[in-house]
């Protein structure tokens, strides 16, 4: 079962295709939804706060980002049967950090 901060490839359908996300949706309602909010991964980096860095570190052969911008809601079926990755706690800062600021949460 997918878990918060999982990273995996899904099928995001045209014109995005087979690309890897994060999963975003906590872990509790993972289990009873049809349904999971993720953020995309992609090698377009803008350098923006709204972006998470990723690396080899995390199982990338080149730099990419994680964009909290383009946040999306899948089936849970889109999601491959097992995860490519996980972030650390450095990278689990850094993307609430970053859903903080591209939907305006102030606290």
């Amino acid at each position: 079962m997918a878990a918060r901060n999982d990273i995996y490839c899904a099928d995001l359908g045209p014109p995005a295709g087979r690309r890897p996300v994060c999963v975003l949706t906590r872990d509790a309602a993972i289990a009873v939804l049809t349904s999971v909010t993720c953020a995309p991964i992609t090698r377009t980096i803008c350098g923006i706060r709204s972006e998470v860095e990723l690396g080899e570190e995390h199982g990338f052969p080149e730099a990419c980002v994680i964009s909290c911008d383009n946040v999306i809601t899948i089936p849970v079926e889109a999601l491959d049967d097992e995860p490519v990755g996980h972030l650390g706690e450095f990278a689990r800062a850094r993307l609430d950090e970053a859903l903080r600021y591209s939907l305006d949460i102030v606290y």
